[in-house]
């Protein structure tokens, strides 16, 4: 009787054992693909927080109208749709300054990708440039953006 139960509950030998993990590890991967989507992000990410304005010294009553946008992490290693958005924003090159718009569906799409970027407000010390001063103006590293004036020299009147 002992027998018969041994031969009943004896377990598969050890060969099989390994060949069932090995397929049973290639067929459980799927639930990796999965775990990094998109609906998985919180939605605490998206939602503004106050600290933030006080952090990059922001004022929420009177918003600056432009940010400079600068990738400084890689982008390897990375979801598909941080790579989309730092190309929907023209950041494939690091550490080179983009200008945009303060407006929310750019914003959105800063958030995604807040991780791999700084964002400064642009400063307007000397206010929005003409046209004709557009070619003088300068963009400093600390988001200033400077109009370089040029001096015409001034004409001296004739003694007599």
């Amino acid at each position: 009787m002992a027998g018969i139960l041994r031969s009943v509950f004896q377990k598969p030998p050890g060969r099989l054992q390994t060949v069932n993990k090995g397929v049973e590890s290639l067929i459980g991967t799927d639930w990796i693909r999965h775990k990094f989507t998109r609906s998985r992000i919180p939605d605490k990410v998206f939602q503004p927080s106050p600290e933030d304005h006080e952090k990059y010294g922001g004022d929420p009553q009177h918003p600056h109208k432009l940010h400079i946008v600068t990738r400084i992490k890689s982008t390897k290693r990375r979801p598909y749709w941080e790579k989309d958005t730092i190309k929907m924003l023209g950041l494939q090159k690091a550490h080179s300054p983009q200008i945009h718009k303060n407006i929310p569906s750019v914003n959105e799409k800063l958030k995604v990708v807040k991780h791999l970027i700084r964002i400064q407000p642009l400063k307007l010390p000397q206010g929005l440039p003409t046209e004709e001063t557009m070619s003088s103006t300068c963009l400093k590293s600390n988001g200033e953006l400077v109009v370089q004036w040029h001096l015409k020299p001034v004409e001296q009147e004739a003694k007599s």
